[in-house]
């Protein structure tokens, strides 16, 4: 499965096709099914352009998008730093009435298995973002782990030898804890590509799109995120 990040917390100064507003990400999410995205993670702002998690700016952003993919299943962030930050933040997405079909939430927060408890309390699948072994050894031993819907292993590290060696930890952490659940494996800026790369090697799901970076595996700069997306399906015909 391939995923598309389309936004993350980019801002235009970050790259001009960075979709932002509902109308933008909802022209963005059809570019990005066509060049081959099967699932998309957003990151919905409110009417000033910040992140957002209110059950309005979810609801609006959600509509938008669903009404040019229907059928595409949407994810969007729980992360701490969206305002109203922290523990606050649990406050809005209790509120949601218009549902993601999952939400991401990351391991290293303090708050995680709240979150992953009450997006479950609403029907809501659960990405369980690790970033780390140590995230992992959390993960493995939350009740609610089972549950989940996929692993999504992000590794920030930028050294090539590096994150593949936090991937790989990663990796042995759930295979020893026979955590079966789907994996979906990707990195940032300068090791996203090849973390793609492994991950098509090992048969793992992946994502690519602006949230994680902007330049093709040529290193040109992609015009959007359909162009990135059109990049990694063509590794992944490569790697047949």
């Amino acid at each position: 499965m391939l995923q598309g990040c389309l936004n993350g917390s980019r801002t235009k100064s970050f790259h001009p096709a960075t979709p932002c507003t509902p109308e933008e990400l909802a022209r963005d999410a059809e570019a990005s099914v066509r060049a081959g995205a099967e699932e998309l993670h957003i990151h919905p702002r409110g009417a000033d352009g910040a992140e957002s998690l209110t059950p309005d700016d979810i609801g609006r952003a959600l509509l938008a998008v669903r009404g040019r993919v229907p059928g595409i299943p949407i994810g969007v962030s729980t992360r701490w730093p969206i305002r109203p930050g922290g523990r606050a933040r649990q406050a809005d997405i209790r509120g949601w009435e218009i549902l993601p079909d999952y939400v991401s939430v990351n391991l290293v927060e303090e708050d995680a298995s709240e979150v992953i408890g009450l997006a479950l309390s609403k029907g809501v699948g659960i990405e369980a973002g690790v970033w780390s072994v140590a995230d992992a050894d959390r993960l493995v031993r939350l009740p609610e782990a089972e549950r989940c819907l996929r692993v999504l292993i992000e590794i920030n590290e930028q050294d090539e030898a590096e994150a593949r060696a936090v991937a790989e930890g990663i990796l042995a952490v759930l295979d020893r804890a026979g955590i079966a659940l789907p994996r979906l494996l990707h990195g940032y800026e300068a090791t996203k590509w090849p973390i793609c790369r492994m991950a098509l090697a090992r048969g793992l799901d992946s994502r690519i799109g602006l949230e994680d970076g902007a330049h093709l595996p040529s290193g040109e700069r992609a015009a959007d995120n359909a162009g990135l997306l059109r990049a990694a399906r063509q590794l992944a015909s490569a790697a047949g």
